[in-house]
C-alpha cells in the first residue's frame, strides 16, 4: 500500500510519500537542488515498503511541500522534528542523501533516544569545505542566471543528461525513467528557488560549509551506515571513510562506478544495503555481513 500525505508543521504543509502497512518507521529525507521524496527516494520507498513503514518527506518548497522558511540545515531538522511529532512512534530509523543526510544527522545529534538507526547517503555535514561549491556559488550570484540554467536545462533528455554529468559517474548510463524524473522537476516553476538560498545560507565562496558536525563525529550514539559513490564529483568520498572511522558504530559501504546520486544510480546496491542495516520488526538491528557480497561494493565495518 502506497500514497501521500500532508503534515502541517508550524508555517509550513509538508508533503509525503508513505508505503508500507506494518513494520518499523523508516523516514527518508532528500538532499538539495533539483530534487525531492520521489526523485531521490522512487526506488528506495517501494524496494523498503515490504517489511518497513516508509516516509518519504519534501522540505518546504520542494516538491508539493509549502512555508517560508530560512533554508538552513538547522530549520530542516526544525521541520524533521514536527513531522516525527506526527508519527506514533517513540523511535524511527532514518535515512538522508546529500543535504538530507546532514538534516538526519542533526536530528540524530540532538535527539538521539528518538533515533533506532541512522544511514547517510552521500551526506553532507561532514566536512568543513566543499571543493565544488564555487561554481554553484557563483552562478548563483547573477539575477535569473540559475531559472535560466533551469529552463534551459530542461529543454531535451540530453540537456538533462548534460546537467547530470556533474553530478553522476556516467550521465549517459542513466535511465529515462530518472531523466524524465528530473526533466519534470526541472520545468515545475520556482523549483530551484529554496535551494538558491540554501547555497546563499550554507556555502562560502571558499567552499567553506556553515555546517560541519565532523568535530561530533565521536559523540553520535546511533547506530550509523554510510554509504558514498567512489566517484562522488560533489561531496568528497574521504567525509564519510573518516566518519565512518569516528563514529563509534558504524559500517561503511563504498559504491563502484556511482558518483553523488546513489539511489538513482546504484538503486540495487543501496537498497540491499539499507535493508541489510534496518533493524527488523521487533525493533532489533539485524546482524551485519549475513549476505553474499554484491558487485561492485566496498563493504568496511567490525563483523
Amino acid at each position: 500500500m502506497s500514497g501521500t500525505g500532508v503534515a502541517t508543521i508550524d508555517e509550513c504543509r509538508i508533503a509525503y510519500r508513505r508505503a508500507g502497512t506494518s513494520g518499523p518507521p523508516v523516514v527518508l529525507c532528500h538532499g538539495a537542488g533539483i530534487d525531492d521524496a520521489t526523485v531521490s527516494w522512487r526506488h528506495t520507498i517501494d524496494a523498503l515498503a515490504d517489511d518497513y513503514r516508509v516516509y518519504g518527506i519534501d522540505w518546504p518548497e520542494y516538491g508539493n511541500s509549502t512555508g517560508n522558511v530560512t533554508h538552513t540545515i538547522e530549520t530542516y531538522v526544525d521541520v524533521l522534528d514536527g513531522f516525527l511529532e506526527t508519527l506514533p512512534d517513540e523511535r524511527v530509523s532514518l535515512a538522508g542523501i546529500s543535504m538530507g543526510g546532514g538534516v538526519a544527522l542533526g536530528y540524530a545529534l540532538a535527539n538521539p533516544d528518538r533515533v533506532e538507526q541512522l544511514a547517510l547517503v552521500d551526506s553532507y555535514g561532514l566536512g568543513e569545505r566543499l571543493p565544488s561549491a564555487l561554481p554553484w556559488k557563483m552562478v548563483a550570484q547573477f539575477p535569473g542566471m540559475t531559472e535560466f540554467g533551469k529552463i534551459a536545462a530542461s529543454t531535451s533528455p540530453s540537456s538533462v543528461r548534460m546537467v547530470l554529468d556533474n553530478l553522476v559517474a556516467d550521465a549517459d548510463a542513466l535511465p529515462e525513467p530518472f531523466i524524465e524524473d528530473v526533466r519534470k522537476k526541472l520545468m515545475e516553476p520556482g523549483s530551484i528557488r529554496a535551494f538558491k538560498e540554501f547555497q546563499e545560507n550554507e556555502l562560502s565562496f571558499s567552499g567553506r560549509v556553515a555546517t560541519n558536525f565532523a568535530p561530533r563525529l565521536e559523540s553520535v550514539s546511533v547506530p550509523t551506515l554510510l554509504v558514498h559513490g567512489k566517484q562522488d564529483p560533489l561531496v568528497p568520498v574521504e567525509w564519510s571513510v573518516r566518519a565512518a572511522d569516528r563514529i563509534p558504530d558504524a559500517e561503511l559501504a563504498l559504491i563502484d562506478d556511482c558518483g553523488h546520486w546513489t539511489p538513482r544510480e546504484r538503486p540495487d546496491q543501496l537498497n540491499e544495503r539499507l535493508q541489510d542495516w534496518l533493524p527488523d520488526d521487533r525493533g532489533v538491528a539485524k546482524p551485519q555481513y549475513t549476505k553474499a557480497e554484491m558487485p561492485g561494493v566496498t563493504r568496511v565495518g567490525s563483523d
